[in-house]
């Protein structure tokens, strides 16, 4: 049994690349650790949907913003906004995701990444 296992997101498993933005999966044991990375302009319905084959984005997701702002809305109307710093849970329901504003929005996830834009 290892004693230790390092990875770095400069060298990932897996990169799933789409319109504005790009998703990076590290494996560690049992984990999969995601990290999203979407330019300005970058939003779910139109750069991730058509990958997904859904309308919304039905994943759920646990995780910390690194850098940047994003807007979370919920099909039933409610609507958050992400910002760095932040240690966020999204609920699988139905939702949609668009980055605010003109800067790099970066995020960790630590649960849901190995199903996202899949």
């Amino acid at each position: 049994m290892k004693n230790i296992i390092l990875k770095r997101f400069e060298m990932p498993d897996e990169i799933r690349t789409f319109e504005k933005g790009k998703f990076e999966i590290v494996e560690l044991a049992n984990m999969t650790i995601g990290r999203a990375t979407y330019a300005p302009g970058w939003k779910w319905s139109a750069d991730v949907s058509p990958l997904s084959g859904t309308e919304y984005c039905e994943v759920e997701h646990l995780g910390m913003v690194i850098s940047g702002k994003a807007t979370v809305a919920f099909k039933d109307g409610k609507i958050h906004t992400l910002s760095e710093g932040d240690l966020f849970y999204v609920s699988p329901d139905p939702h949609d995701s668009w980055v605010v504003g003109d800067k790099e929005y970066v995020s960790l996830h630590f649960l849901g990444a190995e199903k996202y834009a899949d």
